[in-house]
């Protein structure tokens, strides 16, 4: 990857342009993190790009940006510019193309305005980023008030990098995220959620719940997850305190989850809130239904899609279902463990009970569970379909979910294994109309 932009770097350079890698990959570089994608910057305008890398496509022509491919990955080329005011708080009014310093100080933290030059091996730093790193301080570049009413969402990114990079946020910039929280309703769902799931999917999302929270953006994006500090558990099953304080430690117990099972464990307790009512000891009665609607309603708000909207749903309302798993019915039992998504179940389960009261031990039933059952279908083919209840003499109706369920569990629990035991099942359990009539 290094020695394609290099090539890169070198042909501008050739040509009399100045250009350098530029952004998170020196970052990553300096602090010893494996870099992604190198972007790289140059004077040289999109035009003179194009002519020197024919096969380049212009991918954000407003801001002069040119996708290079070279040896089978593109590198995103970019002009030096500088920005007119931000009328919208995210887009600027117009672009200007600049020179380096300038283009650095348009950036929006101090560790993310450097530039490295591949030829020479050395770093340019105009807004003292090298510093910062040094420090772990993160920091915006010139007057923190104005990188955030230019875009609202470096707010959201601040707390991003400063949880990703383990970085404390420099005082001024902390103070004016607090002083701007509110305005981050200006910026688009989509690019919320898209933050919100890196912090979440992120190495500390316990804090960066925290920050969301100290900064106040918590409370204009998720109140309904700021609604759960300070409503008190039943102590006998939650010693660790609120529902809020649970919350954060169920997620930063977390394993590499994917955006649903991060969602799933931040909204499983979403219904507590509103259902908490003290009767012969803290009760939430309803929480799991009133969770699931929030959850849905949440994730539309965030602009999740409809397929991860109902695995995240299905994941709170289920979450309490393990309590019931020794006294489940053979067949019900391997259902439940042959949900698609059932390691995320799993995985919430495991977090939920290491924030609570710790016992593992219906998590260890079901992992055991799953291995004795390792080598058996748990959806196997159907003896019966509703074309052969309905050439046994049944009509069709409610009744056809009823029959071919008790067929399946059956099955499930190796009470039938072939069609001709099945039918016999059917028609000795669920009489057809004509034999009532003719009884």
């Amino acid at each position: 990857m290094r020695r394609a932009a290099q090539r890169i770097v070198e042909k501008l350079r050739l040509h009399g342009h100045e250009a350098f890698f530029a952004g998170g990959w020196v970052r990553d570089f300096l602090m010893r993190r494996k870099p992604t994608d190198i972007d790289i910057a140059t004077s040289a305008r999109p035009d003179e790009v194009l002519k020197l890398f024919p096969n380049a496509l212009t991918v954000g022509a407003q801001f002069g940006v040119v996708s290079v491919r070279m040896y089978g990955r593109s590198y995103e080329v970019a002009t030096f510019r500088k920005e007119g005011p931000y009328l919208d708080g995210r887009h600027p009014s117009h672009v200007a193309f600049a020179g380096p310093r300038q283009d650095a100080l348009r950036r929006d933290f101090t560790v993310n305005g450097l530039f490295y030059d591949p030829v020479a091996a050395r770093v340019i730093d105009y807004v003292r980023g090298k510093r910062d790193l040094q420090r772990r301080v993160l920091r915006a570049i010139g007057k923190p008030g104005e990188r955030f009413e230019e875009d609202k969402l470096r707010m959201l990114r601040a707390v991003r990098f400063a949880c990703s990079l383990g970085f404390e946020i420099h005082s001024d910039t902390w103070e004016a995220i607090r002083a701007s929280a509110a305005s981050i309703l200006q910026v688009s769902w989509e690019r919320i959620r898209d933050e919100v799931l890196k912090i979440l999917t992120g190495p500390a999302p316990a804090r960066g719940l925290d920050l969301l929270h100290e900064s106040g953006l918590l409370t204009h994006i998720l109140p309904e997850v700021e609604a759960m500090r300070g409503v008190e558990q039943p102590p006998e099953f939650h010693p660790e305190g609120d529902v809020f304080v649970h919350t954060r430690m169920a997620l930063g117990l977390l394993r590499r989850p994917t955006p649903v099972l991060a969602l799933g464990t931040l909204l499983h307790d979403v219904g507590k809130p509103p259902t908490f009512a003290v009767k012969e000891r803290i009760r939430f009665d309803g929480h799991v239904e009133v969770g699931a609607r929030m959850a849905e309603e949440i994730c539309r708000r965030l602009r999740v899609s409809n397929e991860e909207t109902a695995a995240v749903v299905d994941l709170v309302e289920n979450h309490l279902r393990f309590m019931h798993v020794h006294e489940m019915r053979q067949s019900t039992l391997k259902r439940f463990l042959r949900k698609p998504n059932f390691a995320d179940h799993l995985e919430l389960h495991r977090v939920d009970c290491l924030s609570s009261h710790g016992s593992l031990e219906t998590y260890r039933f079901c992992k055991a569970k799953l291995e004795e059952l390792r080598n058996e279908t748990l959806s196997p083919p159907r003896l019966l379909t509703g074309d052969d209840l309905i050439d046994l003499g049944y009509a069709p109706g409610p009744l056809f979910r009823e029959i071919l369920d008790a067929v399946e569990d059956k099955q499930l629990e190796h009470a039938l294994s072939t069609r001709e035991e099945a039918i016999e099942f059917v028609l000795a359990n669920f009489p057809r109309p004509e034999a009532k009539a003719h009884t």
